[in-house]
Formats: structure tokens, sequence, C-alpha cells
């Protein structure tokens, strides 16, 4: 299977995973997605007292750099972790 359809297979994977995973992993597979399906962060950062979005945000702008390929390889394998 090529990366974006195993990709794709980790994104339908991780709504069932068997155990919810911490807020940190949670932040790590949503950076890891927009990195993988946008890029570089392309919004300006949220308000400070939003504090949600701004760890969002933090996340997804830390990976500023790294290839969109990359980035699916790392969320497919961090899936693949969260199975076992």
């Amino acid at each position: 299977m090529e990366s974006k359809s195993l990709f794709e297979k980790a994104v339908e994977d991780s709504k069932s995973l068997p155990v919810k995973p911490s807020n940190e992993t949670l932040l790590n597979l949503y950076s890891l997605y927009k990195q993988a399906t946008q890029g570089d962060v392309n919004e300006d950062a949220p308000g400070q007292f939003d504090f949600v979005a701004k760890a969002k945000y933090e996340a997804w702008s830390s990976l500023k750099g790294k290839s969109r390929e990359a980035a699916m390889q790392e969320y497919i394998k961090l899936v693949e972790n969260l199975k076992s």
C-alpha cells in the first residue's frame, strides 16, 4: 500500500482505538494529521485565552518544516502503536 492509503486507514483506525489516548497523544495525532494534510501551519495564532486552540496551534506549529510524507509516516506508526 502506498503512504496515502496507509495514512487514510490510520485516520480511520484512530477513531476506534481500544483505549482513549492521553491528551498529549491526542495533540500529537492532531498536529501530525494537520502537517500531513496541510503542511506548515498557515493560520493565525488563536487568542491567548482559548487554551485548547492555542495548544493545538502550538503542537502543529512545532512541526514546521517536517515534510507531509514524514508526518504521514509518523502518524501511521503512532496509530499502530496505539492499536496494540
